[in-house]
């Protein structure tokens, strides 16, 4: 039987993984000293997905971890499938354990007839049996109060800050939200790099588009600074791309580019590539394939944090603890 047992013998917890990304599950199974449980996923010639798990999971404490990577209906029926999967086994919780939440972006009507659309997320995963919710980096955290149960919301700024220290002489940094809605977590950012200035990019976006925003000037100290662009998510790099172009206009000496979530739908790569960031560093929340991998990128693991995270759930521990009492 994989998983581990408590110390008393009354508990036992068990992680099983989709296929969106198994490199991640595989290294959070290792850094929880597990292996994952034996599971069966295939499709059908009419995409219909069918999944069943090796062994038993009667009674277990149950982690189900799936990256809502592209294709991101399929991953996320996937996970559906196999949390109604371990309710039906009797399996005693289930914990949702979705690294990049999908549909997080539609976390509110902008225009009427509109949907909100992570709202439907996490009443699909609660319908499906889940007891739980984990994540990393949610777009907003008013989504935490979607889902009708515990959600521990995980921050991979730790992660992120500690590998920009080594990058950058944080006596001559700003940090810079690529919009005026970032500015709380680029304040976070500045605490953490020493308390140096921040800016953020002013930028119009038309909400009938998607991926449409155009970046129009920065406000803030950047002249002869080094400075880091924060953001949780880049999907098709314009954003990104044309923050980095107005902060370096305005006479920054360099610029790094960190973010969480590495979605990178094409052409991201191309235009980070040639955007004139130093780097642009992201965590494996999401798989990075070949042909969006490029010389500027950094990819950093977000595996030891998840496991970290799941144990304090099993354990009945803290999972603010993880974060020093920020999170």
């Amino acid at each position: 039987m994989t998983g581990i047992v408590s110390n008393d013998g009354e508990k036992r917890l068990v992680l099983v993984s989709g296929r969106a990304h198994t490199e991640l599950a595989t290294d959070v199974a290792e850094h929880l000293g597990i292996e994952l449980v034996p599971t069966t996923a295939y499709d059908f010639a009419n995409g219909e997905i069918y999944t069943r798990f090796g062994e038993s999971v009667r009674g277990s404490d149950a982690f189900v971890l799936q990256s809502h990577a592209r294709p991101i209906n399929q991953w996320i029926m996937e996970q559906l499938l196999m949390v109604d999967a371990l309710k039906r086994a009797s399996a005693k919780t289930i914990t949702v354990v979705a690294p990049f939440y999908g549909y997080a972006r539609q976390d509110k009507k902008h225009r009427g007839r509109e949907p909100i659309s992570a709202r439907l997320l996490a009443d699909l995963f609660k319908t499906a049996g889940a007891d739980r919710l984990m994540s990393v980096d949610l777009h907003t955290a008013q989504i935490q109060g979607f889902f009708d149960g515990p959600v521990d919301h995980l921050w991979a700024m730790p992660t992120l800050i500690d590998y920009v220290r080594t990058r950058v002489d944080t006596t001559n940094v700003t940090v810079v939200s690529p919009d005026a809605g970032r500015i709380r977590v680029a304040e976070q950012w500045a605490a953490k790099l020493g308390g140096g200035p921040l800016a953020f990019v002013h930028k119009t976006r038309d909400i009938r588009s998607a991926n449409k925003s155009v970046a129009n000037r920065v406000v803030g100290e950047v002249e002869g600074r080094s400075c880091v662009l924060v953001d949780d998510l880049i999907d098709t790099g314009g954003t990104i791309a044309g923050a980095v172009r107005v902060v370096l206009e305005a006479g920054a000496k360099d610029v790094i580019v960190a973010a969480t979530h590495g979605v990178l739908s094409p052409p991201a790569a191309e235009r980070l590539q040639e955007s004139g960031a130093r780097e642009v560093i992201v965590t494996d929340t999401l798989p990075i394939e070949d042909e969006n991998r490029f010389e500027k990128l950094t990819v950093l693991s977000i595996a030891p944090l998840i496991a970290r995270a799941i144990r304090e759930v099993f354990d009945d521990g803290s999972v603010t603890s993880l974060f020093d009492g920020n999170a």
